[in-house]
């Protein structure tokens, strides 16, 4: 059975391959991106949120690397670090060359609709505006399909992974539901102690009005008939 820390390393490493194949779907987003400039600034945006997750992932992989008592298995993890490293630099200049591919495909586009202003070109501009919308949907569509298969390859290679992570998590969630259930019928005996409680409290009261009632009601009926001139 693998180690816990074995478990982390191969989590870890997970979903370092999924920013990483997030990245650049995003990065064929922004090459296939028609504009407007919004657009672009939205895709640069999750772009730079995925990053800093990637970054911050492989940090952590790289400080995992340190915490291993084995030799072999500290430079195994310190391969993968440098590998992922590098990937991110391929990655962070693809990014660059995309924006610069669409920025320049916006500027001519911009000046093409200078050039052709009027009624004709207003109408041809929603015409196209339209196609770009339905070719942006389509290619996140397929980005995603991409995104989708790619990382369903990566679940079956992690399968004993995650069958080790399961039975450990079972284990943990069985023992969690049996410390939750004992607090639960703690509660639940607190509970009926603070009512009973209470209950008797009431009780004692009920009877201690019922008895000077009672004897009220006595004095009273003793006293109309030995005194009745009272």
């Amino acid at each position: 059975m693998a180690s816990s820390a074995d478990v982390h390393v191969r989590i870890c490493a997970q979903e370092i391959i999924k920013y990483d194949l997030e990245i650049k779907a995003l990065i064929q987003d922004i090459r296939d991106c028609p504009g407007p400039q919004s657009a672009l600034v939205e895709l640069n945006a999750q772009v730079k949120e995925k990053f800093n997750k990637l970054r911050l992932r492989i940090q952590d992989l790289e400080q995992m690397a340190k915490e291993q008592d084995k030799e072999s298995d500290r430079l195994a993890i310190q391969t993968e670090t440098e590998s992922q490293w590098k990937q991110m630099l391929s990655n962070q200049t693809a990014w660059r060359k995309a924006n610069l591919a669409c920025k320049l495909a916006i500027d001519n586009m911009e000046k093409d609709e200078l050039l052709h202003g009027g009624e004709n070109h207003n109408t041809r501009h929603r015409k196209a505006t339209k196609e770009n919308l339905v070719e942006t949907s389509s290619n996140i569509t397929e980005s995603l399909m991409s995104i989708s298969r790619m990382m369903s390859e990566q679940v079956k290679q992690s399968e004993d992974t995650i069958g080790t992570l399961a039975t450990s998590s079972r284990t943990v969630q069985e023992t969690n539901e049996e410390f939750k259930s004992m607090t639960g019928t703690i509660h639940l005996g607190r509970k009926l102690i603070l009512k009973y409680n209470r209950r008797e409290l009431t009780d004692k009261l009920l009877i201690f009005l019922a008895l000077a009632l009672f004897f009220a009601t006595v004095l009273y009926i003793l006293k109309k008939r030995l005194f009745p001139f009272i």
